[in-house]
């Protein structure tokens, strides 16, 4: 397997350099071998773990069987529902400069039901039953890097410096937002009621919405989306890699640089609260819920905080776990962008590997949840909705990009220390990782590969893959 987990390697590398505006001769070159690489890749995999696991190199109707028997697969082993799609050609969703939406419309809300078998049963009957349609936004003039929802409208940010507002239910452009100088890196939408304070102090409609945005410029600034004027720019001092709104108190903004770095700012009042060194490299991942924050770096460590409302540092550590613990990076490579989604005492953790890794930040113990069939799949990004977590998954071997959905809670989300029995089968089927995983993960962690390889690496302004960095609502 030491061929297969080289190729891996290689065509992740590749989806890296994608990523760039430009490429150099070699890089380009490089880049125009991925088709081989997915071949020789797909004819490994067939000979070492049979047709099941090359799905690019079969016929139409073989390929449609054997995602029935992936499907099946899944429902007995791990209860994930995949998120019906259509077909997407090999090039790769964040290489376009394009928003895609998928719409359900099928039949209303599942029912909260006792029985975790029933309840599963339920909402899976209810995705098979679904109608998908899928929009495509087009707009921007490069790689589009965030994403947030309000209402009826999606806002996008790219590294051609600017957001756009899109309205939904016309799939029309309704504001293009410029004023960055730089890529736009991260978005947030404030609830209402905090929107409301926020207009009253600057004398807009009570019904006014924001948004704000952060960029490498070292700029936040806060946007209202009826007219699409900035209405507050704050300086930062450090290239924002990720920023969350807490939604406690008077209002919190958390701000995450790409030196590892926090910073907390007033809502209304936008001044500097507290700002903290706690990461070794860039904070990649910032997500708020209830009285907790949690941030992700590059680095692999995770940190859990409180927030002490009207303190002069809003923001205590709790917990701070580290790459020893969660595994998502050491000091040879970086695997990918982490992102995490927190619920009760778990932390889920996606970073370009195969398997969503699921963090007890109060123990620190780590266990894995399957999200792929085999290694050849990568996992970049990861959030929960009621009652379902989604989690992307990206096919090394044939560019297929796919959604994943997994029954976890019927709470309502908000962070309290309890334990879920249908996560916890979830957690138990998953714990330990099989030998082929384990053997690749060693491969990245140790392994530089060749020479030319660690050289593409060293060459890349991106860590991520064809989700890159992307926020799913």
């Amino acid at each position: 397997m030491g061929e297969v987990r080289k190729l891996q390697k290689k065509l992740r590398q590749i989806e890296n350099l994608e990523l760039k505006v430009s490429l150099t001769p070699e890089e380009a070159i490089k880049v125009s071998k991925k088709a081989e690489l997915r071949s020789r890749l797909a004819e490994l995999l067939l000979q070492h773990s049979g047709p099941q696991q090359t799905q690019c190199t079969v016929s139409e109707e073989e390929d449609k069987m054997k995602r029935q028997v992936h499907t099946e697969r899944l429902t007995d082993h791990a209860p994930a529902v995949k998120l019906a799609r259509e077909d997407q050609p090999e090039e790769k969703a964040h290489s376009k400069a394009e928003v895609k939406i998928k719409e359900g419309e099928g039949e209303g809300q599942s029912q909260e039901l006792g029985d975790p078998d029933a309840e599963f049963s339920s909402l899976k009957a209810l995705w098979e039953k679904a109608k998908f349609r899928l929009r495509t936004l087009k707009g921007h003039s490069d790689v589009i890097t965030c994403v947030a929802a309000v209402d009826n409208l999606v806002i996008s940010g790219s590294r051609d410096t600017t957001l756009k507002v899109w309205h939904v239910p016309t799939a029309t452009e309704q504001r293009n937002l410029g004023g960055h100088s730089g890529g736009i890196t991260c978005l947030s939408a404030p609830p209402a009621e905090y929107c409301r304070k926020l207009a009253s102090a600057l004398h807009l409609a009570e019904t006014e919405r924001f948004i704000i945005s952060g960029s490498s410029d070292c700029c936040v600034r806060i946007w209202t989306l009826s007219s699409g004027q900035c209405v507050k720019s704050i300086y930062t001092f450090n290239a924002v890699s990720s920023l969350c709104f807490i939604a406690e108190w008077q209002g919190y903004i958390v701000t995450g640089s790409d030196a590892g770095k926090l910073q907390v700012w007033d809502w209304l009042s936008q001044e500097n609260c507290q700002s903290v060194n706690v990461h070794l490299d860039a904070v990649t991942t910032l997500q708020s819920q209830g009285p907790l924050v949690f941030s992700g770096s590059t680095d692999g460590s995770v940190c859990v905080w409180k927030v002490c409302n009207g303190a002069a540092q809003p923001l205590k550590q709790l917990q701070q776990w580290g790459s020893e613990v969660t595994g998502c990076s050491n000091a040879n490579e970086v695997t990918g962008w982490l992102r995490l989604s927190a619920r009760g005492d778990h932390i889920f953790l996606a970073n370009g590997r195969s398997s969503i890794r699921v963090l007890n930040w109060r123990t620190g113990t780590m266990r894995r949840l399957a999200n792929h069939s085999s290694t050849a799949g990568v996992t970049d990004c990861v959030n929960q909705v009621p009652g379902l977590l989604v989690a992307s998954s990206f096919d090394l071997t044939s560019g297929w990009n796919t959604l994943n959905c997994f029954v976890v809670s019927n709470s309502r989300g908000d962070v309290k220390a309890r334990r879920d029995s249908r996560l916890d089968s979830l957690l138990a089927e998953s714990d330990g990782d099989s030998q082929e995983e384990s053997e690749a993960d060693e491969d990245n962690d140790s392994d530089d590969d060749e020479g030319e390889d660690s050289s593409a690496n060293d060459a890349t302004e991106v860590s991520g893959s064809s989700w890159f960095r992307c926020v799913l609502q």
